[in-house]
């Protein structure tokens, strides 16, 4: 299975893109910068964050700059009031740790996280906000800010009165401080640590996206005491239209328009930078690797050839605007010689345009990686349960599961055990659509996912699809209804299918099912042939002239079954075999009676019949 989390592993061709922010950022050379990337749920926002701070440990200038990384997730702190302050302590935390082995910055990163701890009080309002503003201890939260040191006391020594009134620019007993100025001198002190650590304080804003509206807004807010200091740099990750929906949320009566939510994120964000969105080359690319990556954990391929096909999976991508797409003959060079490889890429070339194309993925990648989990994890059930079916089986049906729901329940409600599992409308469009027929009406869309979807390998129509639905009923219960072949008379179905001529195995096969499983065996026989049967040869009507030569009492039976024949398609081929069982005569006597029968089928009938005179 896959993973759902972050990477700095590049499937995507992302890497450029990181490149090209990381050396933005270095560009900035200790000037204040925001970047704003942006990009829809899964569509690879977080690995994109991930690799920018990869690279850019790589442009370390230890003495003159290294970059410092915090990364804040606001969707841990859901908590309106928590997620205002958290940002602000993991930024002291932070500064902390860096200056804690440089003398004489430490006491210094200290006081910095005092003045911390004084702006995630006031943010509580109530007491802790009328002890700040009078700088007199009110109630509990005054007494508990005073034991802390956040407010001066009147036991401490000369000595450190003269550090506070010297360095702190905290509350002093009964002076009154505006919130304004205490924000503005936390930015002084920050700016000026930051230089003396020669250090540029790099934050990482993910899973905005994921909270509740009031928790972004006040996430955003809180970043703004942050932003455009000196030696800093923001790269925040968010879903343009989320932000939009949640500052209309946050103004909410004020009838805000378009473009005010717009300009809100804008004035936070310096460089918008858009997550690419994948086309057919970069999904076939990244089903393949997924793949290959599969296939190399399990020791199927070699981690050589593994890395040997990322290299050139990365190169093709670069390059693909010469023309130079991922096509099936690429993606199999890539096989390294291994026919299971070579099926899984075949795979790959084949969801991927409908993966892309379909409005339920849209080439997302999260959901592409969910689907292939699903796929695969219902592969690992199928073998338990004596089910035999090809990961491309299963890709196809869970591929119309996924994408044409409609679709997928109408044939799903067409499967009885009557037919074996077997749907003959199914098979019917398939290939009328390989033809480039008009498809039945059920198969009919606004879109081309269908037409797709049915020329996708591998047909369906005469396949089973019982084993796929059980294996699908996380998303419906499913009910065939009852199947009274047992083994022995399944084993006889399929044998009777495949005969194609009168032998001594398949007289004993019929004469050990005994004749009630015989007769079923014999009916589901008839219909599983239907597809491939021309009329015009012996092996065409042989099942039911082998089951009925054993037991008799299937004749009329078999008798049924002949006279819904299409009687113009009927060719001479089979009139002689029908003519030695005497149960077939009034089925040759109907046929020779229709204007539609062949010519010289009926004249073969009636030399026989004067032989037989």
């Amino acid at each position: 299975m896959w993973h759902d989390n972050e990477t700095t592993v590049d499937y995507l061709n992302f890497g450029i893109v990181a490149d090209a922010c990381a050396k933005l950022l270095q560009q900035a050379r200790g000037e204040p910068i925001s970047v704003g990337i942006s990009g829809g749920w899964g569509a690879g926002k977080s690995s994109l964050v991930k690799m920018v701070g990869q690279r850019l440990e790589g442009f370390n200038e230890p003495g003159e700059n290294s970059y410092v990384f915090v990364t804040f997730n606001p969707w841990l702190y859901q908590d309106f009031d928590s997620a205002r302050s958290a940002l602000l302590q993991l930024v002291g935390d932070k500064i902390l740790e860096e200056a804690s082995e440089r003398e004489g910055l430490r006491d210094k990163a200290l006081r910095l996280l005092k003045r911390i701890n004084v702006l995630r009080l006031v943010q509580l309002g109530g007491e802790a906000a009328a002890t700040y503003f009078t700088g007199v201890p009110v109630g509990m939260i005054g007494r508990a800010m005073k034991k802390f040191g956040l407010l001066d006391s009147d036991k401490k020594d000369d000595e450190d009165k003269k550090d506070d009134d010297k360095d702190d620019g905290l509350l002093k007993k009964a002076e009154p401080l505006s919130l304004p100025n205490e924000i503005h001198e936390f930015r002084v002190a920050l700016e000026a640590l930051l230089e003396e650590l020669k250090i540029t304080l790099v934050v990482f804003v993910d899973d905005l996206d994921r909270c509740l509206p009031k928790t972004a807004i006040s996430t955003l807010e809180s970043i703004r005491l942050l932003l455009f200091i000196k030696r800093s740099a923001f790269v925040i990750a968010a879903d343009n239209d989320f932000i939009k929906g949640a500052v209309r949320i946050h103004f909410a009566g004020t009838e805000i328009k378009d473009e005010v939510a717009t300009n809100y994120f804008d004035k936070l964000i310096q460089v918008p930078l858009h997550v690419p969105r994948l086309g057919v080359n970069e999904a076939k690319a990244y089903i393949a690797l997924l793949l290959l990556q599969r296939a190399c954990q399990d020791g199927q391929l070699e981690d050589e050839k593994f890395a040997a096909a990322q290299v050139a999976m990365s190169k093709r991508l670069r390059e693909a605007w010469r023309g130079d797409s991922v096509t099936l003959d690429f993606l199999e060079a890539q096989a390294a010689g291994s026919l299971d490889m070579v099926e899984l890429m075949r795979l790959a070339d084949g969801l991927a345009p409908l993966l892309t194309r379909s409005g339920a993925v849209d080439g997302n990648p999260r959901l592409m990686k969910r689907f292939l989990n699903t796929v695969f994890l219902r592969s690992s059930l199928a073998e338990p349960q004596g089910i035999r079916l090809d990961l491309q089986a299963l890709a196809k049906w869970h591929l119309v599961e996924r994408c044409a729901p409609t679709l997928a329940t109408a044939l799903a409600n067409l499967v009885t055990s009557e037919h074996d599992g077997r749907v003959d409308a199914l098979r019917l469009a398939e290939e009328a659509n390989e033809k480039g027929e008009p498809l039945d009406e059920l198969f009919i869309s606004d879109d081309a996912f269908v037409s797709q979807w049915l020329g996708l390998a591998p047909p369906l129509g005469e396949v089973d699809l019982r084993p796929l639905l059980h294996l699908s009923r996380d998303t419906a219960t499913r009910d065939f209804g009852v199947d009274d072949l047992t083994a022995g008379g399944r084993d006889l179905r399929d044998a009777l299918v495949a005969a194609t001529a009168q032998n001594v195995q398949l007289t004993s096969a019929i004469t050990t099912a005994g004749p009630v499983q015989a007769g079923l065996a014999m009916s589901r026989a008839w219909v599983l042939k239907a597809p491939k049967r021309s009329w015009k040869k012996r092996e065409d009507v042989l099942m039911l002239i082998e089951t009925c030569k054993v037991f008799p009492q299937h004749a009329a039976k078999a008798k049924e079954l002949l006279f819904s024949a299409p009687v113009s398609q009927i060719g001479v081929g089979i009139i002689p075999e029908l003519q030695a069982q005497q149960w077939a005569k009034d089925v040759l006597d109907r046929w020779s009676a229709d204007p539609a029968f062949d010519k010289q089928a009926r004249r073969a009938i009636e030399n026989q019949e004067k032989r037989n005179k």
